[in-house]
């Protein structure tokens, strides 16, 4: 796998969280698969951007989390992209191994 940079560019005038400091954000493979949607707020963004590797925030821990730290599955962040009304986000990343808690290399695929 090639490495992602050490720091990635993220757009976060142009990002509009919602009433909890949220965003969501889609994980999309650089071959154009869609890996996972997850949520995000500006803790997060922050870490990718200063690591390189895919951060996240967990709605049900209420916790920062790295992609891959307990299952060893990361996700190394090529570049960030904030849609046309700054209310979602897409990483592209290159994804080590599954990118789904069951599993599938995505959250979106139909196979068992």
């Amino acid at each position: 796998m090639t490495e992602a940079p050490d720091v990635v560019e993220v757009p976060l005038a142009s990002i509009r969280f919602d009433e909890r400091g949220l965003v969501p954000v889609i994980a999309q493979e650089m071959d154009g698969t869609v890996l996972m949607l997850a949520w995000a707020n500006r803790e997060a963004l922050d870490a990718t951007a200063r690591t390189g590797r895919a951060h996240y925030w967990s709605r049900s821990r209420r916790e920062l989390w790295r992609k891959g730290d307990t299952s060893g599955n990361v996700q190394m962040v090529v570049e960030v992209r904030a849609d046309c009304d700054g209310d979602a986000v897409l990483y592209r990343v290159q994804q080590t191994g599954p990118a789904c808690h069951e599993g599938k290399r995505s959250c979106f695929d139909p196979a068992p």
